[in-house]
């Protein structure tokens, strides 16, 4: 089965590029399938893994960024693929 994890941050207004950064420079204990990273208006990043696992596993996560980077605490969603393969 593959499990998608989404986290999500919205920046303090003006510091969007020092959470991307942040956010790239974050390793996990064992690598994904895939790691995708995006941004959106309002300063907001989300980083998407890819995992070989059961829904319920544990997998490795970003941590939450400093209180003075972000406006709010980070979203977090966890997804299984309906076909049970990543496309790559």
């Amino acid at each position: 089965m593959t499990v998608a994890l989404m986290w999500e941050a919205r920046a303090v207004t003006g510091r969007g590029e020092e959470l991307l950064d942040w956010a790239r420079r974050q390793r996990l204990s064992r690598e994904p399938l895939r790691r995708e990273t995006f941004r959106a208006p309002q300063d907001r990043i989300l980083v998407i893994t890819w995992w070989d696992a059961s829904y319920d596993a544990e997998l490795p996560e970003l941590p939450e960024p400093s209180a003075e980077l972000v406006t709010r605490a980070v979203h977090r969603w966890r997804f299984e693929a309906v076909d049970g393969t990543a496309e790559r």
